[in-house]
């Protein structure tokens, strides 16, 4: 495994499951009306983003002034915050009374998980540089 993989594997597993468990369950998606079509498309945002903020992160931790590092927690939170907004209201702009809320709120779990990902990730690429 390349060392790009190895150091996004908890993002990658995430997104596989996650998007694995989508597919699956289609069942689940008619039963209670949620669009997957919406889900898998947060999935697939929440991923890009992760790994666009885990880079500026590990980008920021090999500065030897500590500030740049919590400025980047920062700005990759407010990125993926004004993402997920933006995401949202083109999505309620595109679709009108008739977006789903079931499957928004459930993105908003999914964005959950991608952070807790996301801080598995570069908890670990910490660890290294501190070792």
């Amino acid at each position: 495994m390349n060392l790009f993989a190895k150091r996004l594997l908890p993002l990658i597993i995430l997104f596989i499951v996650t998007t694995f468990f989508i597919l699956v369950a289609d069942s689940i998606w008619s039963k209670y009306q949620i669009d997957k079509n919406v889900l898998l498309g947060a999935n697939v945002l929440f991923l890009a983003v992760s790994v666009l903020v885990f880079f500026m992160q590990k980008k920021a931790m090999a500065n030897a002034n500590p500030n740049v590092f919590i400025r980047s927690i920062m700005a990759g939170m407010m990125i993926k915050m004004f993402t997920a907004v933006i995401a949202v209201l083109a999505y309620v702009l595109s679709t009108g009374k008739a977006f789903d809320k079931k499957a928004v709120f459930l993105s908003m779990f999914l964005y959950m998980f991608y952070l807790g990902a996301e801080v598995m990730a570069i908890s670990k690429e910490n660890r290294k540089r501190n070792v």
